[in-house]
């Protein structure tokens, strides 16, 4: 995620950090180059002379508009799902903290100088290790060794072979739980809040697998993409007789914004990704990891990540 103040001026029209524009260049810079040799040849192509006017254009350009304008709210509408589902699974790492440290009873304070062997301790670092891997599955990416450290030996290695990485901890979460019950460490009820809590981080974790999974029709949007070349590589034979050398400009202004729309809501439509444009998943792990590091009052908690060259990943 791209985090900077709004650019004024001159830097407005320089900044490309976070701008579509170096991915739509190449197709840029080839419709400017028709654009020109079209008011260079004036429409005439050998003896040929192709002949558009702006109405066909005035007439296609509105509705391609009004999809792109769909496509790209459909695809924000998925950006900001997902942020939201992540701010869900911050306040409810938040509550978990609190009810494991809180409620299951132990004659000594839950404090991560207990060590692993602690039911607590233990349950709350799982919560660590869930949002990490659920970060990396959304990124289709090997679950990292940073997750070691807050996992058993034995509960890392079954991790390893586990199909659903996020779902196998959960499970071990519900199985230290009903340890809890069995042993009279907590009470019922009050092991039915933290149940709660824990359905609700499957809940979040499943809608985001359910973003990833489930991307806007593809045919939809080869429609929008087809349309919106076919009218910007055609639209100098349809300007050239009324604008002459000011068509290459025209062109070129016209093309930016229907190809910058078009590549941002390929970026928007998966925001869990690693582009400049997606959502700071391991900016909003290691807030966690400090949310609950701070409840068990770990001697050693990590920093919060930085903007990189105004990039937070």
């Amino acid at each position: 995620m791209i985090i900077r103040e709004r650019p004024s001026g001159l830097k407005l029209f320089l900044l490309l950090r976070g701008s579509v524009l170096p991915r739509i260049l190449p197709t840029l810079l080839v419709n400017i180059a028709v654009a020109t040799l079209v008011t260079w040849s004036h429409g005439d192509l050998w003896d040929l002379k192709i002949t558009l006017t702006t109405i066909p254009f005035t007439l296609i350009g509105l509705p391609i508009s009004i999809f792109l304008g769909f496509r790209n709210n459909s695809a924000y509408d998925r950006f900001w799902e997902g942020r939201k589902l992540w701010g869900e699974l911050v306040l409810r790492c938040r509550n978990f903290g609190r009810q494991c440290t809180g409620l299951i009873e132990d004659p000594a304070p839950a404090l991560a100088s207990n060590g692993l062997q602690d039911t607590r301790v233990r349950m709350i670092r799982r919560a660590i290790a869930f949002v990490q891997v659920l970060r990396d599955r959304l990124r289709s990416q090997e679950t990292g060794a940073a997750v070691a450290t807050h996992l058993l030996p034995a509960e890392y290695a079954a991790l390893q072979d586990a199909a659903n990485k996020p779902d196998f901890l959960m499970l071990e979460m519900g199985a230290d739980l009903q340890r809890c019950l069995r042993e009279r460490r907590i009470e019922a009820c009050l092991a039915a809040n933290i149940d709660t809590t824990l359905s609700a981080l499957t809940a979040a974790a499943a809608s985001c697998e359910r973003i990833k999974n489930t991307p806007i029709p593809y045919s939809y949007t080869l429609l929008l993409h087809r349309t919106a070349y076919i009218y910007c590589f055609l639209l100098p034979f349809g300007l050239v007789d009324s604008i002459g050398f000011m068509t290459p400009f025209v062109v070129a202004i016209v093309a930016y914004t229907f190809f910058g729309l078009d590549a941002l809501g390929d970026e928007l439509e998966e925001p869990f990704g690693l582009e400049p444009n997606d959502l700071p998943l391991d900016a909003m792990c290691r807030a966690i990891e400090i949310d609950l590091l701070s409840a068990l009052r770990a001697d050693q908690i990590p920093a919060p990540l930085e903007a990189v060259d105004y990039c937070l990943t």
